[in-house]
């Protein structure tokens, strides 16, 4: 199994002079299984480049899990070229929404409309179905086992397990681990600890162990004390997490979109400083570069 980072921001894309080596596409990942089999992890605008890279293969057949739907992991879809030729088949697989009930096939139905873009729903030409997945129910995808779990986030996010040819991967999509809302001196501060504790708990050991995790981690220790809330990480709190559950590689994503390389350079370049035993190799996520397991 291999995969390759083609979208690693953040919220919005910010292509440029300045990006250029970690990249300025929104989330989006390929997995490649031994048998050729595609999985697509998010469709930022980095699916753009990703379906360029495909067009020489068709027909094509793959499987797009999406970890939520805010803008910068859905955004790419209208864009994803193969989407429109007759021939190919992708399978879209995500959350239900519990404000509207509906089921995955939002996230492409809210941007095909005429208000927002000009091209309709029915003018696609590939072969689309659509699938809700549910909590830590697995389910197969050739020879690859995808087990779904909630995370938290401002909207219902999960993080997918894939397990295939020996190897195992973790995506988080958006996370925060989640903080107490209650005052320790409150009455339901103790229970909803226990809560989250249990959450917890259902993470680490749901990558333990894995070949790769890659983790939303947004923001460094001190610009996260103002940003408590906003559903991300620090990259802190995702070293200790790897740490936790015993990790072999750690990759970072989903820059923040004001960071140049030469932030995420110094950034990298203090982690290991500051943690420099770990018992996992750690990464900052680079768009273009792919990675054998």
């Amino acid at each position: 199994m291999k995969f390759k980072f083609w979208g690693t921001r953040g919220s919005i894309p910010v292509p440029g002079e300045h990006t250029v080596k970690y990249g300025g596409n929104t989330t989006c990942i390929e997995i490649i299984t031994n048998s050729d089999d595609i999985i697509i992890l998010d469709a930022g605008t980095g699916i753009h480049a990703l379906a360029q890279d495909l067009l020489p293969q068709m027909p094509l057949k793959a499987h797009i899990l999406i970890t939520h739907t805010h803008w910068d992991h859905i955004q790419g879809l209208p864009f994803f070229t193969p989407i429109y030729i007759p021939g190919n088949e992708f399978l879209i697989y995500g959350g239900e929404d519990v404000v509207t009930g509906m089921g995955i096939e939002r996230a492409l139905q809210v941007q095909l409309q005429q208000a927002f873009f000009p091209i309709a729903e029915n003018n696609l030409k590939a072969k689309v179905s659509y699938n809700n997945v549910e909590i830590n129910s697995p389910f197969v995808i050739a020879d690859a086992t995808v087990t779904p779990i909630i995370l938290n986030h401002p909207v219902i996010n999960f993080g997918y397990r894939v397990d295939c040819d020996g190897k195992s991967l973790f995506f988080t999509g958006d996370y925060e681990h989640q903080l107490n809302i209650y005052d320790p001196e409150d009455f339901e501060y103790a229970e909803f600890q226990q809560i989250l504790d249990a959450n917890f708990e259902a993470l680490i050991k749901a990558i333990q162990g894995v070949d790769a995790l890659i983790m939303d981690s947004s923001f460094t220790a001190e610009e996260y004390k103002s940003k408590q809330g906003w559903g991300h990480n620090s990259y802190d709190t995702a070293i200790e997490i790897a740490k936790k559950a015993g990790v072999k590689r750690l990759f970072l994503t989903h820059h923040e979109p004001t960071r140049t390389d030469a932030d995420l350079d110094q950034i990298y370049k203090e982690l290991l400083k500051n943690y420099p035993n770990l018992d996992f190799a750690l990464h900052i996520a680079q768009e273009k570069v792919e990675i054998t397991l």
